[in-house]
């Protein structure tokens, strides 16, 4: 893939490029970058640096101002450059992912090089567009007129993507002629949160990111938890339609008997209510390669931001740190209508542990109806989450137009 610039320079469409790299990268796919300003900014794929790739290159500008004189010698000299460079670049790769620089002016050679490519070549060439100068009220007279119209036409050759529904109607209406597919963009949790690989590694394990609602329960296995309650609004809330997640992280003594029959009682409960798919408690995970996970201070943080809701159904307590926890993220809370709850909640969902699970499930999710931000969270994690757009959107788009070569 390629734009005037990558990392670490910023820009949009330079971290989209980036995102792109990586989460095809992480999907198994070979790939290579090649802009015209930058640096390497990855070990994992080559990143090439190429001046006359660039929007700010002098012999760039020189041929564009040369080219609105009526001269067009400097822009053809240019062009021919970067067709070579190009070519030499995208002989081993199936697919080139043009970003934004097909459709916008600021290095009409590169766009014009594109052009030629798709038609001499077998790569198959995607026109990413992020923008264009024709869709606003100000684009220069000068645009309309050969060789700059090019900005607009479409190519047989090339495949056309851009980001959204919105975008791609009004692309309709002035870069008449083309196809368009839309691909949207994305957030990357684990970097965006900054969560820690342990972290990555258990939510792509426990499908976390295609739940509807993930509940989070930091409390030790103990009795006075109340965690079998917990188990039976869990069991509520997946009667209700909604494939629930339930993490409970806390550990438990292994040489105090109590603890050990109530932890072997919480495993068959889990099993009579049909809740494996639906339960994780981390003090005996084992990851899918046999080794077991060990729980840190990061990992519970970690925990929080990309949960739903915080659980606590105590019997008992002494003081409540995990609403404090919850209360510092934004992160709705139910629990049980105990007196130190009652003393730190504050626009919590309180309930009665005498109360029927079902009952209490209830209302929790009207509570969360009623709670704006769980709504929207849930959105981005099951649609625009990079790892799910490459997926879903990216990899097979990209895969059908290497079939067809």
């Amino acid at each position: 893939m390629l734009h005037y610039s990558c990392p670490p320079l910023v820009g949009g469409v330079e971290e989209i490029l980036r995102h792109h790299a990586l989460v095809l990268t992480r999907a198994g796919q070979q790939v290579s970058v090649l802009a015209g300003m930058g640096e390497t900014f990855t070990e994992l794929f080559p990143v090439t640096i190429h001046p006359l790739l660039g929007s700010q290159n002098d012999r760039v500008k020189s041929a564009h101002e040369a080219c609105l004189k009526g001269r067009f010698g400097p822009l053809k000299e240019v062009t021919r450059e970067i067709y070579e460079v190009l070519k030499t670049w995208a002989e081993p790769l199936d697919v080139l992912i043009a970003h934004n620089v097909m459709h916008m002016p600021f290095n009409l050679p590169l766009t014009l090089a594109l052009r030629q490519l798709a038609f001499r070549e077998k790569i198959r060439v995607v026109s990413w567009a992020h923008d264009s100068p024709f869709v606003r009220p100000d684009c220069p007279e000068y645009l309309a007129s050969p060789p700059w119209v090019s900005l607009k036409l479409p190519h047989p050759r090339v495949s056309y993507v851009t980001i959204s529904r919105s975008r791609k109607n009004v692309f309709k209406k002035y870069l008449p002629g083309i196809m368009w597919h839309v691909i949207h963009n994305g957030i990357d949790p684990a970097s965006f949160f900054y969560l820690s690989p342990e972290s990555v590694r258990l939510f792509e394990e426990l499908n976390l990111l295609e739940r509807d609602l993930v509940v989070v329960q930091p409390s030790r296995i103990t009795p006075r938890k109340n965690l079998e309650l917990s188990l039976e609004i869990v069991d509520g809330i997946r009667s209700l339609g909604c494939n629930v997640l339930f993490i409970l992280t806390g550990a438990y003594d292994h040489h105090e008997g109590q603890a050990v029959q109530y932890y072997r009682m919480l495993r068959e409960r889990i099993e009579e209510l049909g809740l494996s798919e639906h339960v994780a408690i981390l003090a005996e995970y084992v990851f899918s390669d046999g080794t077991r996970l060990v729980p840190h201070r990061t990992f519970i943080r970690d925990l929080y931001l990309i949960a739903d809701l915080l659980l606590m159904t105590s019997r008992d307590e002494g003081f409540g740190l995990p609403l404090l926890e919850a209360g510092m993220i934004k992160l709705p809370i139910a629990c049980s209508r105990i007196e130190p709850f009652l003393e730190i909640g504050e626009n919590v969902c309180f309930f009665r542990i005498e109360d029927p699970p079902l009952f209490i499930a209830g209302r929790i999710m009207e509570y969360l109806s009623r709670t704006n931000t769980h709504e929207m969270f849930r959105k981005v994690m099951r649609h625009y989450v990079w790892d799910t757009i490459c997926r879903k959107s990216i990899l097979p788009f990209l895969l059908s137009l290497a079939a067809t070569g």
